[in-house]
Parts: C-alpha cells; sequence; structure tokens
C-alpha cells in the first residue's frame, strides 16, 4: 500500500512538472523590443500596461525585454524563448522568405504577424539653405547615405537606381550614424541626409529646430514601383506642423513596424494581447506620440508579411474588419 501510495505521489508531482510549462505559457507572456530609449520598447510597454490592467479577468500578465531589434526577436520567437516581438516589416519578409538575414537559417515558417504598428518612413532632410525640393536636387550635393548595416542605408541602396540615380551623383557621400548626422547638417558639413525612423524623432526635431532643416517629399513612379514590388513597404505621410518650419505634409515611403509572434503560442492568448489593444485604442495611441495616427484598418494589413496569427484572425472577425 505504501509502495502504491509512493509512486502515485510520485506519478502527481511528475505530472505537476509537466503541467508547468504549459500553464507558464497561458500565463505569462514577454514581449521583445528593443534599446530602452526607443519607440518599440515604449510599444511593448503600452501594450504590456493594457493587457496587465485586466489580468484579473483573463489571467494574462505580460512583461518587456530590451532586446537588439526586429532580427533577435524574430530569431527568439523562433527559439520559443519569446511570445511576441517588434519586427520592421523588411526583417519580417526576409524571415518568412529565408532571405538576407536569415538565408544561413531559413525561412522562419512559424511566424506570425498579429499587426502593424506605427511606420519608419524614409525621411529625407535638407539643409534650408541647399534649395532641395525633390530627391534629385541633391544631385552634386554633400549627401550622407547612413552607415552600413543601418536601415537607411539599405532604403538608399533601392531607392536611387530605381530614381536613374547612383552615389556618384553626389559631390560627397558621407556614412554617418544618427547622433552625428543632425550636427553635421547644421554645421554645413553635409547638405542632407536620409534616416529611417518613426515619427516623431528627436534627431529630426533638433535640426529642423535648430537650423530650419525642409523634410523633403520623396514620391513619383521609382516610389510607386518600389512599394508595388515589395509588400514591406508602404507609402507614408509625415503630417505638416510635426517639426519645426515644416508646416506642410511630407509624402514618402518606408517600411513598418510590426507586432509579431509564433503559430505555437496560443489563438486565446494573442487574442488576449489584440483585444486588450483595440479595446483600449484611444488609451493606446496617448501612449507614445508615434502612435497618435494609428489606424485599426491599416494596422491589420499594411507591411504584414507573415500571416496573420489564428488569435488576431479571430478578433478582427469579431469586429468586422475582416
Amino acid at each position: 500500500m505504501k509502495k502504491l501510495t509512493a509512486l502515485a505521489a510520485a506519478f502527481a508531482i511528475a505530472a505537476s512538472l509537466g503541467a508547468a510549462p504549459a500553464h507558464a505559457q497561458q500565463k505569462f507572456v514577454t514581449i521583445g523590443t528593443g534599446g530602452v530609449t526607443g519607440v518599440y520598447y515604449a510599444a511593448g510597454g503600452a501594450i504590456c500596461r493594457l493587457i496587465n490592467k485586466d489580468r484579473a479577468q483573463h489571467g494574462l500578465r505580460c512583461s518587456v525585454e530590451s532586446t537588439g531589434g526586429s532580427v533577435y526577436n524574430v530569431n527568439t520567437i523562433k527559439a520559443g524563448e519569446l511570445d511576441f516581438g517588434v519586427a520592421q516589416s523588411d526583417v519580417q519578409f526576409n524571415a518568412i522568405k529565408g532571405e538576407a538575414q536569415f538565408k544561413d537559417g531559413g525561412p522562419v515558417s512559424d511566424l506570425r504577424a498579429v499587426f502593424a504598428l506605427h511606420p519608419e518612413p524614409l525621411t529625407i532632410l535638407s539643409r534650408k539653405e541647399a534649395n532641395v525640393a525633390k530627391m534629385e536636387d541633391f544631385k552634386g550635393k554633400r549627401f550622407n547615405v547612413g552607415n552600413p548595416g543601418s536601415g537607411q542605408r539599405a532604403t538608399m541602396a533601392m531607392l536611387l537606381p530605381a530614381m536613374g540615380m547612383a552615389e556618384s551623383d553626389f559631390s560627397l557621400v558621407s556614412e554617418l550614424k544618427p547622433d552625428e548626422h543632425s550636427a553635421a547638417l547644421c554645421d554645413n558639413k553635409i547638405d542632407g541626409f536620409a534616416y529611417v525612423v518613426g515619427h516623431p524623432a528627436a534627431n529630426i526635431q533638433d535640426p529642423t529646430t535648430t537650423c530650419g532643416a525642409k523634410l523633403v517629399s520623396i514620391t513619383g513612379p521609382a516610389v510607386d514601383k518600389l512599394v508595388a514590388e515589395h509588400p514591406y513597404f508602404a507609402k507614408v505621410q509625415i503630417p505638416g506642423g510635426l517639426y519645426a518650419n515644416n508646416p506642410n505634409a511630407t509624402d514618402t515611403f518606408g517600411v513598418v513596424a510590426s507586432i509579431v509572434s509564433s503559430a505555437k503560442v496560443p489563438t486565446d492568448t494573442v487574442y488576449t494581447l489584440v483585444k486588450a489593444v483595440f479595446e483600449n485604442f484611444e488609451d493606446f495611441k496617448k501612449l507614445h506620440p508615434a502612435f497618435a495616427n494609428l489606424d485599426p484598418q491599416h494596422m491589420i494589413k499594411d507591411g504584414l508579411s507573415a500571416p496573420l496569427h489564428e488569435g488576431a484572425v479571430k478578433y478582427y472577425k469579431e469586429k468586422g474588419w475582416m
């Protein structure tokens, strides 16, 4: 009898240990973001705040992890160490296709999109005295294409040939980092720079305020073709008046930051996260200036290269959005 009791106890302990990870997965979720000063970290924090507000009802507790950004988040979701993460739309596309940063590891077939966040447009800024109205006006001028490996450098490498331009069209090509380009512009060391960023951004606010720098619209057949051929690009408008000395809206294009997950994350977990955001949408938009102009109709489709998670689809269908 004692042996049977001991055996039963052992089975009970083993069963409880085996169930622990599943229980933890249902009750605790982590969102991978980016650096603590960036918009990604703020986005993760905003989402977790809304989830945790009603955790007594749904039993889900959310935490944020500061990470190396998009590629790290996708790889860590693939490894099962993160439930959700923020990723640029081009990184999401490459992960699904097994291209670029994911060429060696192969396609991340379990990657799932949840919703798009803020756009990260290609932002072109010019020195006020340079008299630049369009990208072609930078020919013969000094231009910062961005540091190697940066989002702006990659986007410029696609834009210039599409417009029939090359780096050789500039009188000087610099590779300054984002924390250097604003001062260089105001100090008359360059005439313009490219930057892929969510708005409002301090690195755009500083030169527009300090030396009256001007935002330059990037439009036309070349941009239309890039957006049509590359699903991770979307057209974006930077609102007028967002920055000093720039009263008019600026049309451009770029990538979109999005929330991604894995097909392995339970449907009800993703549904709970999506519901927490969209049922408290006005509150969510107030949690960071970059979220002010978000629109649910765009968030469920723009820049989403991976299939939508079925938990997200369930909520969007309930709302009549799909």
